[in-house]
């Protein structure tokens, strides 16, 4: 299963953008929807994280490089998840993916953990 990411594009710095993405649907407990990003010629970093329990009740993570700029969220009618990032910087250009935990264990920052990704999506910030 690939989950399907989009939303990226050129953005000046101090903008914002909406990346979204498509759970898989295939979850039956609490399960969780994060989201990475690679910067050019870096490992891939954890970025932000939503768990997400079968009553709806959600609970967010985020990385402190953007904390207070990046919003994780959801709607359920739609089937889809939301990473709104505002106050763009140029360091903040990366490859973005959307991850799905199926069952959450405790941890959303592992990339291990999580059973299916999307393919990227690719945002820049000039500065």
């Amino acid at each position: 299963v690939q989950l399907q990411a989009s939303g990226g594009g050129l953005v000046q710095a101090g903008g914002s953008l909406r990346l979204s993405c498509s759970p898989s649907g295939r979850s039956h407990s609490t399960y969780v929807m994060g989201w990475f990003r690679q910067p050019p010629g870096k490992e891939r970093e954890f970025v932000a994280a939503m768990t997400i329990t079968w009553f709806g009740d959600i609970t967010t993570y985020y990385a402190d490089s953007v904390k207070g700029r990046f919003t994780c969220s959801r709607d359920n009618a739609k089937n889809m998840v939301y990473l709104q990032m505002d106050s763009l910087k140029p360091e903040d250009t990366a490859l973005y993916y959307c991850a799905e935990d199926l069952t959450y264990r405790g941890d959303v920052v592992q990339e291990s953990d999580y059973d299916y990704w999307g393919q990227g999506t690719l945002v820049t910030v000039s500065s």
